[in-house]
């Protein structure tokens, strides 16, 4: 599973240019989103605004951007289904290979104890788990990374084999389920709290 593509849109910063240019270097087209964009563009990064993917601006403070046919389709393609190539073709969405994707940080907005329940509220993330979990249940063709620590690994792989390797992507796909699971929980929680204080 060759990786041409790579959307990369990301809360927690870290690494992230370093990834983005070896990907580049490597040959892969870098889809991004408003903040992830601006670092990405500053530190001379050839990127596509994922506006442009979509054919759509980002709305509603950011809250809708990447919930698109064009977006999710790339990523949930089954790319040996010939019906999913037509459909593909026939409405022209590009496949994604990677998605480099960490959720807005609603676990360190809520550990202050003067958060305001709107502010824990716009810190729930919603595109970003739909990307993951879509990444992740189509790992046999897709690659998901949601922890920096990983960059290094996948980037290496990437550069020497243009791909990265069916077990590697099966792992990751674990790590990423893990990780939505983990953020559900945590809102879950919160919003339990708050439900006994209403």
């Amino acid at each position: 599973m060759k990786i041409r593509r790579a959307l990369i849109s990301v809360s927690n910063k870290e690494g992230v240019v370093e990834l983005a240019k070896q990907l580049h270097e490597a040959g892969v087209e870098i889809i991004s989103t408003g903040g992830t964009m601006k670092a990405l563009k500053a530190a001379g990064i050839p990127v596509t605004y994922v506006s442009d993917v979509t054919g759509f601006p980002e709305i509603m403070d950011g809250r809708v951007k990447t919930l698109n046919p064009y977006i999710h389709g790339g990523i949930l393609a089954v790319r040996d289904n010939p019906e999913h190539v037509r459909e593909m073709e026939e409405h022209k969405i590009t496949g994604i290979d990677l998605v480099v994707v960490n959720l807005y940080p609603f676990k360190e907005t809520i550990a202050n104890p003067d958060v305001e329940l709107a502010e824990a509220i716009e810190n729930i993330d919603i595109g970003g788990p739909a990307m993951i979990r879509a990444a992740a249940k189509n790992f046999k063709f897709v690659t998901v990374v949601t922890n920096p620590a990983r960059y290094g690994a996948i980037a290496e792989q990437v550069k020497a084999a243009g791909e990265v390797d069916y077990r590697t992507r099966m792992a990751l796909a674990q790590e990423a389920f893990a990780h939505t699971a983990d953020y559900d929980t945590a809102i879950k929680t919160y919003l339990a709290e708050q439900v006994k204080q209403a």
